[in-house]
């Protein structure tokens, strides 16, 4: 995936004129609690054909979210990076990929189409390959900070007996 989505950014926007949909700058539909299917950005990253589904529906609106990159992410990353129990080598490769990941502060990092159609969400989320690299980073970091907190209450890992 491209390391930068600005231009397919604009070239979604033109496209969804272009072929007659209401465009809806809305928020990320992930966490709507209408059932969600989610188009395989992975196999078929053309936005085109997905809203050749849209169309098919007779969709009207599209609902569209973009998300530009801020290091307040990184910065909230590091601080949890700080409080989690990892090996030191392990948590010092982390922290040098969070700081190598500043420089695409200001870049275009998700592209998220969506419509409704007969009680479900249809999604088509694209994300840049340093993004979900970034995401698989934070879920370590709190996968780590959670496993240290479960770890406080029973300091032998549920294989002391208190007979």
């Amino acid at each position: 995936m491209n390391t930068n989505l600005d231009t397919l950014r604009t070239e979604i926007q033109s496209f969804l004129a272009s072929e007659g949909f209401q465009i809806f700058h809305g928020c990320s539909r992930a966490l709507d609690t209408i059932p969600a299917v989610y188009w395989d950005c992975e196999r078929y990253p053309n936005y085109r054909d997905f809203l050749a589904i849209a169309k098919a529906a007779d969709v009207k609106i599209v609902v569209y979210h973009e998300q530009e990159f801020t290091t307040d992410q990184l910065d909230e990353a590091l601080e949890h990076l700080e409080t989690a129990e990892m090996p030191r080598e392990e948590s010092r490769t982390i922290e040098r990929r969070l700081k190598e990941l500043r420089a695409y502060e200001g870049f275009t990092c998700s592209l998220e189409l969506s419509f409704d159609n007969e009680g479900r969400v249809y999604v088509f989320d694209l994300r840049t390959d340093w993004y979900e690299e970034l995401a698989d980073i934070l879920d370590e970091i709190e996968f780590q900070a959670n496993d240290k907190e479960e770890g406080d209450d029973n300091p032998m890992g549920g294989y002391f007996s208190r007979n």
